[in-house]
């Protein structure tokens, strides 16, 4: 305002002193500066913006390319390169996102949570003195953020710094008394100094702190098993796999435990769990093996000793163990192969020689067997290797390191009983999902992509849509919940769709031919996540032409994505949240048999926790067309929260049976609590 009253004087001096039009040039060059900066403020912040919504809705490709425009136009602005970096975080590319977090903090030092991923991107690289130096700097400014000092304690550990770890801990103890994860810490330090008695106490004191945490209950059973407690180790292991079941580690440390206690059925179980949830798991497969060997389920042994040997081609005791296996099946050329592989390498391991002798003798080859039993005579007689081998007891079990040929029948376990470092994080898993158990499924909208699944064969279709399709004939809508994350070349095309949509438009005579090329170019904005041109050009639609219920129905969808993504920034949506009821509202008054709409309403009445609107539109939907999955999961998920246990678990079991997966496990939660 003080430009404008500056120049409006400048006017009026230059009219009563009759300089007007050298005034004139003088002002409208400013202003061409002023609007044009303006301008270009309010693209960089649109783009930013809209870069934003795209991570948040985990197009991370799409953000990218935003946050690169935005960097194009204004480098010295820290925020797109530190957007950027966290995209290029979520898609693993460390990096990448490390120079981001430089470029940014180059710009602005000031910003905790730029230290903060930097430090997440160094770890994952296992710079850990780097890391150690964003979290000290971030700890300088937010000395109160508990997950930056517990992240430097675990890189601390990785750097084998024990001393300040344990100092850096006290100090954590002092501030925040009962943290639980901090006695675990401690406890993991002691154990790398070999001091068992104090990490049991300060594992005790944690799971006194917090019971529920399945990681402490695992640490503690590490212990046990070391002093060879195996029961009490197992008992341990049964409440970490309560709180963590989908944790394959845990499963093969109890399967050790209960072998050791004869429990050979349980430790089977337990090592094929194990191995659903993590199929390469090497430890799994090899004592797997041994497992089936010893219950003389041989081909199904060899089956296991063949994935280790593909995972590691030279393991002599894999080798070993499979040419047992093949000689007790037949396969006396194959046992031979790998027993002779061994045998180079340990040529004075007998009882190898012996099996090789044998399996010679089957096959009629009788001079190789004389050989090999010639060489057994020999090392017996010789008293470095006299006496009779003994066989070791099943409880024995070796490191997976160890190479002795000897220790062949006996169980693998690791080199270090590492624990797994769980580093506080905002960057952790899907953004909107962050500790959410049961999510909503999202709003039916319009699209330029199918939905093709090879599970699921539900087609949404809808008169009015395909009313469109026959009357456009260029670019073909479609409807769905969800759409492919958009990559360079998709981006590319779609900018070249609205090009080319504007363009039309501008040539266009007629609102019968712009309202189409309207709602197909809001269309197109919406695949780029610009929800706000996209409302832009639906609310000019609407103003055209009352009766769209299209542009209704996409411009709520919109809006309601738009809300999503505020709500999640802490921004008050109440208002915006009326305007998308509003517009559904109304585009069911035009089209009350569109099930899709109904739908969306419910979705709309969910989040808000309106549930019994939302159970009365989820039902209406239904009625409509009796196969929507979505329609299933969400009144499953209103009748859970409303405890009406059977009748949930009666709709999601069908949402499962269409196709939603996701269902089952919603079921399996709320079975076990």
């Amino acid at each position: 305002m003080k430009n404008v009253e500056y120049f409006y004087r400048l006017i009026m001096q230059r009219v009563r002193s009759g300089r007007l039009c050298a005034c004139l040039v003088i002002i409208i060059s400013h202003f061409s500066f002023l609007i044009s900066h303006s301008f270009a403020q309010y693209n960089t912040d649109r783009l930013i913006m809209i870069g934003r919504s795209a991570l948040y809705y985990e197009d991370y490709v799409l953000s990218i390319q935003y946050f690169n425009q935005a960097i194009s136009a204004k480098p010295y602005l820290y925020e797109p390169w530190f957007f950027r970096g966290v995209a290029k975080f979520y898609l693993d590319d460390f990096r990448g996102a490390e120079s981001d977090c430089s470029e940014a903090i180059e710009r602005n030092p000031y910003v905790t949570t730029i230290y903060e991923l930097r430090g997440l991107c160094r770890i994952n690289q296992k710079k850990y003195t780097e890391a150690i130096g964003d979290y000290t700097r971030a700890i300088r400014y937010n000395p109160d953020n508990q997950g930056l000092w517990h992240n430097r304690i675990l890189c601390r550990i990785n750097e084998k710094d024990y001393e300040r770890g344990l100092a850096e801990i006290d100090t954590m103890l002092i501030r925040w008394s009962n943290y639980a994860r901090g006695y675990a810490m401690q406890a993991e330090i002691y154990l790398l100094q070999k001091d068992t008695t104090s990490a049991v106490k300060s594992l005790e004191k944690s799971l006194e702190l917090d019971p529920y945490d399945g990681g402490i209950w695992a640490e503690r059973a590490i212990i046990s098993l070391a002093r060879e407690k195996w029961k009490e180790g197992e008992g341990f292991l049964d409440k970490s796999i309560h709180l963590l079941p989908k944790h394959a580690g845990n499963y093969i440390n109890r399967a050790l435990a209960r072998y050791n206690q004869n429990n050979l059925r349980g430790a089977m179980a337990d090592y094929d769990t194990a191995l659903d949830l993590d199929p390469n798991n090497f430890i799994g497969h090899y004592n797997r093996g041994l497992l089936r060997a010893q219950v003389g389920d041989d081909n199904r042994g060899i089956e296991d000793f063949d994935f280790v040997l593909r995972l590691e081609p030279n393991n002599l005791m894999a080798l070993f163990n499979r040419a047992l296996l093949l000689e007790q099946t037949g396969d006396l050329n194959g046992a031979i192969r790998d027993y002779s592989k061994v045998i180079e390498e340990f040529p004075n391991f007998w009882f190898g020689l012996d099996h090789r002798a044998s399996c010679y003798r089957r096959l009629g080859m009788t001079r190789q067997a004389e050989a090999d039993e010639f060489r057994i005579l020999k090392a017996q007689m010789d008293k470095r290797y006299g006496g009779k081998q003994p066989r070791l007891s099943k409880r024995q079990m070796r490191r997976k390191s160890d190479t002795d040929p000897d220790k062949y029948n006996q169980l693998v376990v690791a080199d270090e009983q590492q624990v797994e470092h769980e580093y506080k994080s905002d960057y952790r898993g899907k953004v909107q999902n962050r500790q959410v158990e049961m999510v909503w499924q999202p709003m039916f909208a319009l699209s330029f992509f199918a939905e093709y699944d090879d599970v699921r064969s539900y087609i949404a279709f809808d008169k009015d849509v395909d009313a469109f399709n026959q009357h456009s004939r260029t670019h073909t809508i479609h409807i769905g919940t969800t759409q492919p994350n958009i990559d360079e070349v998709r981006m590319n095309r779609h900018i070249a769709f609205i090009d080319s949509f504007t363009v039309a438009i501008g040539e266009a005579k007629g609102n019968s031919v712009v309202k189409p090329l309207l709602l197909q170019r809001a269309v197109a904005y919406s695949a780029l996540q610009n929800f706000d041109s996209a409302i832009d050009d639906l609310s000019t639609l609407i103003q055209m032409d009352s009766t769209a219920v299209l542009a209704y129905w996409q411009r709520a969808v919109c809006q309601a994505k738009i809300n999503e993504f505020n709500a999640s920034q802490g921004t008050n949506i109440d208002l915006k949240s009326a305007n998308v009821l509003s517009d559904l509202c109304e585009a069911i008054k035009l089209a009350p048999h569109n099930p899709y709409l109904y739908y969306n309403r419910g979705c709309l009445y969910a989040i808000r926790n309106d549930y019994h609107r939302a159970l009365d539109d989820f039902s209406r939907a239904l009625e409509i067309d009796g196969n929507i999955p979505e329609a299933y999961y969400n009144r499953g998920l209103v009748y859970l929260h409303t405890n009406k246990t059977a009748e949930g678990v009666a709709d999601l079991s069908k949402a499962g049976e269409l196709g939603i997966y996701s269902a089952y496990s919603v079921i399996k939660k709320y079975r076990e609590k």
